[in-house]
């Protein structure tokens, strides 16, 4: 059995090994001085370290602006898709209204469908509304997720009907309940949730290229993309690029980490 435990943990430090390498030598390329990760073979480590690739996005490339644009834009989705989410997602749970069921079940249906074939009659309709190479376009496909509501639904449904009459007969309105008893039951959910948005619209390379059309007005995966085409030679400086898009999101990820991982076994089980 030791043996056995032994064995297990070697082939786990393995595949955390070979997951975290391209990671790893990532960083490792943006601190090299140019030129020097297109060698044979390539170095592991740098010969000198040096910021220079760093300075030059964020002084040359406009990379601050860019930065900010994807922060704004995930963080204003993120609070959109919870703030029409999260209360959809409790009613279908707790509340009775007419085809309730039946609504759901259309909407779970429609998760089969994929988002790309609306991105067209998405894209036509908002350049109808004068949406385009806006925020406010950037971030409409964000504003409620289907799978979102049904993961806030599953996890609502482990709420005791009981401690929600019981404040109904205590004479708290349907807000008040919502704001007290819901919010703080549906915690681990929600922040799974949110970072599940917050994720997906700061990593969303598609939508952002189609709908913003300013340069000034790029996220860091659209303005990456451009980049790469005028310096397609200079590794380090892509992957310095690289480095300043993915460093974000994985200090949030493992900074959450323990409410995102309590939010998907919870939610694995009701039902």
């Amino acid at each position: 059995m030791k043996i056995r435990s032994i064995l297990l943990n070697l082939a786990v430090a393995l595949i955390a090994l070979i997951v975290l390498f391209p990671l790893v030598w990532m960083a490792s390329v943006s601190f090299m001085p140019t030129g020097e990760a297109a060698t044979f073979p390539p170095p592991l480590v740098p010969s000198r370290w040096t910021l220079e690739h760093y300075q030059d996005l964020f002084l040359n490339q406009g990379m601050g602006r860019y930065l900010w644009n994807s922060f704004a834009l995930a963080t204003l989705a993120t609070i959109l898709a919870l703030s029409f989410t999260v209360p959809a997602g409790y009613a279908f749970a707790k509340l009775k209204f007419t085809g309730r069921e039946r609504l759901f079940q259309f909407l779970v249906a429609a998760l089969v469908v994929p988002a790309q074939i609306g991105t067209l009659p998405l894209f036509l309709m908002l350049k109808g509304m004068g949406l385009v190479n806006t925020y406010a376009g950037a971030l409409v496909p964000w504003l409620a997720s289907i799978f979102g509501l049904f993961l806030v639904r599953q996890y609502a449904l482990s709420i005791p009907d009981e401690m929600l009459e019981a404040a109904r007969i205590d004479g708290a309105s349907e807000g008040q309940i919502f704001r007290r008893i819901v919010l703080p039951t549906l915690q681990p959910i929600i922040v799974t949730l949110g970072l599940f948005v917050f994720l997906g619209s700061w990593n969303d390379f598609l939508w952002p290229l189609i709908i913003l059309t300013d340069q000034s007005n790029y996220t860091l995966p659209v303005a990456l993309a451009a980049l790469s085409r005028e310096h397609v030679q200079d590794v380090e400086l892509m992957m310095a690029g690289a480095v300043v898009t993915v460093a974000p999101v994985l200090i949030l990820f493992l900074a959450l980490q323990r409410y995102y991982i309590r939010g998907m076994l919870a939610g694995s089980v009701k039902g």
